[in-house]
């Protein structure tokens, strides 16, 4: 294991193990802590935590599942190797999804717990001070758990937990990259407190608008760092033109008069675990298979 992983033993609680240790190792991939192509056992990754392999494996098997991991007969799992196709499938599935919500959104009740605001911009300011300190350990943490929270306001708990785990995989990809870069300072996107704004004022639109301009950003940063070009995005044209202005329907509620409208708690940011553990493994992407795309150097 790399030394910031395995050089010393990563504090696990003993409620959900399982749920734990898959949330470290996620983690530890999406800040590149893994590298793409690293090979571990149950053994390994049960010693580090101080655990029984059971629940390291099941962890495991959570991850592979999800498309995180590869597991290879009698050698283990794999951390994958996303390539610039995959990255712009994801990035695809990402803008479409986002942007069919937020028009379905202006047309019906957001189903958003308003209270829940104060949470939503104390994750928007870790999120920013991180990306501004070019802390990337920090900020893959920060910025996971901040759009988590924004994804409430979608009133769809499948379709939050989808851009979360597509998140995941656009962090699995961007990571090497950005470990790559000299200085991290500045060069993140740190304007979450606009998006919180837009929320605040109930601004269905001007939060559109955000959501595209950070999706945009992030298109172009990625390219310039991976060396694509930004011709092969496809969805381009959609989160580069200027949203269109919709009149925000009288469903949703102005500011002075909203009241909050209570979501379950569990739907979104607390989690660990983006899809359920029953999801079979490719069903939300093709699977990794050896010498296939998206393998990991084989």
């Amino acid at each position: 294991m790399p030394s910031t992983v395995g050089g010393s033993r990563v504090p696990i609680q003993r409620n959900s193990l399982r749920e734990q240790i898959a949330g470290a190792l996620r983690e530890e991939m999406m800040a590149g802590r893994l590298a793409a192509g690293r090979n571990f056992t149950v053994k390994e990754i049960a010693e580090l935590y101080g655990v029984s392999a059971t629940p390291a494996r099941e962890a495991l098997v959570d991850l592979s599942a999800q498309g995180l991991l590869w597991a290879e007969h009698h050698r283990g799992f794999t951390v994958p190797e996303f390539t610039w196709q995959d990255f712009l499938e994801i990035f695809e599935s990402r803008t479409l999804l986002t942007d069919s919500s937020f028009r379905l959104l202006a047309a019906r009740p957001s189903g958003y717990d308003w209270s829940r605001l104060p949470s939503l911009r104390r994750r928007a300011e870790a999120a920013a001070r991180a990306a501004r300190a070019g802390q990337l350990d920090v900020l893959v943490g920060c910025d996971r758990r901040f759009w988590q929270e924004a994804g409430a306001l979608l009133g769809n708990r499948r379709s939050a937990e989808y851009l979360d785990w597509l998140r995941v995989q656009s962090w699995m990809f961007a990571a090497p990259f950005l470990r790559a870069a000299e200085d991290l300072r500045g060069l993140y996107w740190d304007r979450q407190h606009e998006l919180v704004d837009r929320i605040e004022d109930r601004d269905v639109t001007g939060a559109h608008q955000v959501v595209n301009d950070y999706n945009l950003f992030t298109v172009r940063l990625l390219a310039r760092l991976s060396g694509n070009p930004l011709e092969s995005v496809a969805v381009l044209p959609l989160i580069a033109t200027a949203v269109t202005a919709q009149p925000v329907s009288p469903s949703v509620p102005p500011k002075a008069s909203a009241g909050p409208v209570v979501v379950e708690e569990s739907a979104v940011g607390l989690g660990l675990v983006p899809l359920p553990r029953s999801l079979p493994p490719g069903r939300f992407g093709r699977p990794l298979l050896p010498g296939g795309p998206g393998a990991a150097g084989r």
